[in-house]
C-alpha cells in the first residue's frame, strides 16, 4: 500500500499516467475512490496523484483537533516526496478548502486551481447557512457514519435514476472514523483565507453545480475577487458534481488544464 510519511501521519496516495502533475484532493468523508470517474479521462494526459486526507481513507487518522493549515501540510509533505515541485490541483468541497489553503500559503507549488462546490471561507452568513452547518455537526455527533450516510445519499442524489450513487455512498460513508470525522468537519467550521485571495495569481477555474449547497451567486461573489478566474456552472448537479455528472466535469476540467499547458484537447464539451 503506497504511504508517504509526512506532517507526523502516515498519507495513502495512487499515482498514475504521465505529464505534468495533477493534484485530486476529495471531500469530507470521502476518499480516492470518489475520483475514479476521473482518473482514467485524466490520466491519459497528466501524472494524476490522489490521496487520502487525514482522518479519512486509509490514511492515519489520529485525534483531532485537525485544521486546514494541517491539511495543507500534509500534502506539501505528500508532494515533497514525490518530488513535485508544481502541481495543477483539483479540489472538491473539503478539497477545494485545502487547494486555496495551498495557493495562499506556498503559491510557487500550485500551477492551477480548479475549486469545485467549495469556496475559499466556511464562515454562516445567513440563519439558513448555520442552521445546516449545526446539522450537520448533530449528526455527525450523534449517529455513526453509516446513519448520517444513509441521510447524506438523499440530499447528494435524490433522484429515483441514481439509487447506484446512493447505496455505493452509503457504503463507503460508513468506512469513516466517527471522531476522526467529526475533527475534520470542526476543522473547516469558521475557517477562512478569504481576506487572502485577492493575491492567487495562477489561474482558477470554479466549477459549481446548478443545485450544490451553497447558491451559485456566492461563488461569482468571490471568483471576482481572484485575479484570473472564471466559473462554470454544470446544470442537474447537486453537490457531487464529478459523480452525478462526470462526464460534463471531465471535459469541462480537461478544457481548462489542457488550455494553460498549449495541449490540444479533443475531447468534446458538452452544454
Amino acid at each position: 500500500m503506497p504511504t508517504v510519511h509526512t506532517n507526523s501521519i502516515n498519507m495513502y496516495y495512487e499515482s498514475r499516467g504521465e505529464g505534468s502533475p495533477l493534484l485530486l484532493l476529495h471531500g469530507l468523508g470521502s476518499c480516492t475512490e470518489d475520483w475514479e470517474l476521473q482518473l482514467p479521462a485524466f490520466a491519459g494526459h497528466y501524472r494524476v496523484i490522489v490521496a487520502d486526507m487525514r482522518g479519512h481513507g486509509r490514511s492515519d487518522k489520529p485525534p483531532g483537533p485537525y485544521s486546514v493549515p494541517q491539511m495543507g501540510a500534509d500534502v506539501l509533505g505528500l508532494l515533497d516526496a514525490l518530488k513535485v515541485e508544481s502541481t495543477h490541483v483539483v479540489g472538491l468541497s473539503m478539497g477545494g478548502m485545502v487547494a486555496f489553503q495551498l495557493a495562499v500559503d506556498r503559491p510557487e507549488r500550485v500551477r492551477s486551481l480548479v475549486i469545485v462546490n467549495s469556496g475559499p471561507a466556511l464562515v454562516p452568513r445567513t440563519t439558513g447557512e448555520w442552521l445546516r452547518g449545526q446539522q450537520r455537526l448533530a449528526l455527525a455527533r450523534l449517529f455513526p457514519p453509516a446513519r448520517s450516510g444513509r441521510f447524506l445519499s438523499r440530499r447528494l442524489f435524490p433522484k429515483p435514476e441514481q439509487e447506484e450513487m446512493r447505496q455505493q455512498l452509503i457504503e463507503r460513508w460508513a468506512r469513516n472514523d466517527q471522531k476522526a470525522y467529526l475533527a475534520s468537519m470542526r476543522a473547516l467550521v469558521g475557517w477562512s483565507v478569504l481576506d487572502r485571495i485577492g493575491g492567487i495569481q495562477q489561474p482558477v477555474l470554479v466549477v459549481s453545480g446548478d443545485r450544490d449547497y451553497t447558491p451559485v451567486e456566492s461563488k461569482r461573489e468571490y471568483a471576482a475577487r481572484l485575479p484570473n478566474a472564471r466559473l462554470v456552472v454544470i446544470e442537474d448537479s447537486g453537490h457531487a458534481t464529478p459523480i452525478d455528472q462526470s462526464e460534463r466535469f471531465n471535459a469541462v476540467v480537461l478544457e481548462f488544464l489542457l488550455s494553460l499547458d498549449g495541449a490540444p484537447d479533443n475531447s468534446t464539451v458538452a452544454g
